[in-house]
């Protein structure tokens, strides 16, 4: 029989959960690259929560975090299992805000740490080093609590994390810091696209900026990835004047644009700009994932 104050804890229960869960779904986000899969993976760090004796829980929200990473990391080793045969170029989801109305609930996954390039270099590491990585260099979670999640002494989880970041820096993965600049040459590069001039394509893009695109099962096109300075560049200038004109947007944090033709979306492209160079455009191009995104309408 349920007392009242079974109730009671129940509730309190649920109302520090609640405040822990913006935090948890961005850790599952950082670990994910999904949203889907990080609500899933929240709920589920809900459910271990109620089948857990609270009294036996010294920090509340240290447990949730690891309760979630744990979870994640299961999800990225079945997730691997099933990809690994797959040589489809995927993105991971995008969040997109209006390049002059960022929603202040959103900030917290708009942060440089979750930038598109640094999300797809992540999904490159082995499920423990992405593990290791965003807990302690995102989330600032000691080793000595890492480890336990990964099965391994604090000092391996230590070596996981350096590892990862290694990978991290390797790919200049991180935007420079004014936004403002991002965007000029953002601009520059469509400008030059608009114009078909290839040398001025040429010369706002990394020598070795990398596209990667991913239209999925039912998008126009393949997916692909493009090396080098020159050949984005000719890409750039196959889809000149084709359809509608990109609007800006925001893409995790960093100047993208959005194209929408007879009221659906057709492309959202990210930009990665450091050195006041390109060195990453990844374009969304999947219809069925495009159309469930939460995409400014203006």
């Amino acid at each position: 029989m349920t007392t009242s104050d079974d109730s009671d804890d129940a509730n309190l229960l649920a109302r520090h959960f609640e405040e822990y869960r913006s935090h948890l779904r961005s850790v599952g986000y950082r670990m994910l690259g999904s949203f889907s899969e990080a609500d899933d993976a929240v709920q589920e760090t809900w459910l271990r929560l109620n089948r857990t004796d609270p009294d036996g829980i010294d920090n509340l929200g240290g447990w949730l975090t690891t309760v979630t990473a744990r979870v994640c990391l299961d999800m990225l080793r079945s997730r691997a299992a099933r990809r690994e045969d797959s040589l489809d170029t995927h993105l991971p989801d995008p969040l997109v805000s209006a390049a002059d109305d960022v929603d202040p609930e959103q900030e917290a996954l708009l942060a440089d740490s979750v930038g598109l390039a640094l999300l797809v270099v992540l999904d490159t590491l082995a499920p423990a080093e992405r593990l290791a990585f965003v807990l302690h260099d995102m989330f600032a979670v000691p080793f000595d609590d890492i480890a336990p999640v990964v099965g391994r002494s604090s000092a391996a989880a230590r070596q996981l994390a350096s590892r990862a970041r290694r990978r991290v820096q390797g790919a200049e993965a991180t935007p420079d810091p004014d936004p403002g600049r991002q965007r000029a040459v953002v601009d520059a590069f469509l400008a030059a696209a608009r114009d078909g001039d290839f040398d001025g394509l040429v010369a706002v893009l990394d020598p070795e900026v990398v596209l990667r695109a991913d239209v999925g099962a039912g998008g126009r096109g393949v997916s692909q990835e493009v090396h080098g300075a020159a050949d984005v560049a000719r890409q750039a200038l196959l889809f000149r004047g084709a359809g509608a004109a990109p609007r800006p947007v925001v893409v995790n944090g960093a100047p993208g644009t959005l194209t929408v033709a007879g009221g659906f979306p057709r492309a959202l492209v990210a930009f990665t700009v450091r050195n006041s160079r390109i060195t990453h455009i990844h374009v969304l191009a999947d219809p069925d994932r495009l159309a469930a995104l939460d995409l400014p309408t203006d």
